[in-house]
């Protein structure tokens, strides 16, 4: 599992497609949010933690198709699937692995694009927690999508479509932790919600996209 997590890490980096694109993108997405709504602080700042959240997950989209298609296509996946190591511990290490190159790196990012937005200094925290406890849902969510549609053609539209509907109480419960911190409220209702989808996600579906990718190597 060690060898296939740094091997995944080792291609994300060389090929580009998590890392720095993911980054690029969240970065574009909340530059241009203030030209769209105009000069207005106190718009900026009410909208800042679902702007930033709905950044961070369209940008977790865009490198999910990476998961298992590459395998796919080289027979690595194959290989995969009849070595000693089981189906569902390689989809825990691709999760992983897609994690490190695009989850952790937004979570990293988000507070300094904040400023941008004119977020509330009471709410950097919250935004950095509810992005650690809420992205590794994303990742693994996103690997169960890409276990259902490894192999299929011009796959990705069809990828978005499945996944952005699983992703939307996360970025309920994530908006509206840091909306809380905002207003300086409590916060830990919608804190364990989202630590109980991200706990839910990564107990049930590496089992259910192993069935998925069994299904699909017949």
């Amino acid at each position: 599992m060690r060898a296939l997590l740094l091997r995944d890490l080792r291609l994300a980096m060389r090929a580009g497609g998590g890392f720095g694109l993911a980054m690029a993108f969240f970065l574009i997405v909340v530059v241009l949010v203030p030209f769209a709504v105009g000069p207005r602080a106190d718009l900026h700042s009410a909208i800042a933690p679902g702007v930033l959240w709905l950044g961070a997950l369209l940008a977790c989209l865009l490198s999910l198709d990476r998961i298992f298609a590459l395998d796919w296509e080289d027979g690595t996946l194959d290989l995969l699937a009849t070595a000693p190591l089981p189906l569902e511990t390689v989809v825990i290490a691709k999760a992983l692995a897609h994690w490190l190159t695009t989850g952790l790196p937004l979570v990293l990012l988000a507070p300094v694009l904040g400023i941008l937005l004119n977020l509330a200094p009471e709410a950097y925290g919250a935004l950095t927690l509810s992005l650690l406890v809420g992205t590794p849902a994303l990742s693994v969510i996103g690997a169960f999508g890409a276990a259902l549609t490894v192999g299929v053609k011009r796959g990705g539209l069809l990828l978005s479509l499945l996944v952005l509907p699983l992703y939307v109480p996360s970025l309920i419960f994530g908006a509206d932790m840091v909306r809380r911190a905002v207003q300086q409220s409590a916060f830990t209702t919608p804190l364990l919600l989202l630590a109980g989808i991200t706990c839910g996600a990564i107990a049930l579906l590496p089992f259910a996209s192993a069935a998925v990718l069994r299904v699909n190597l017949r």
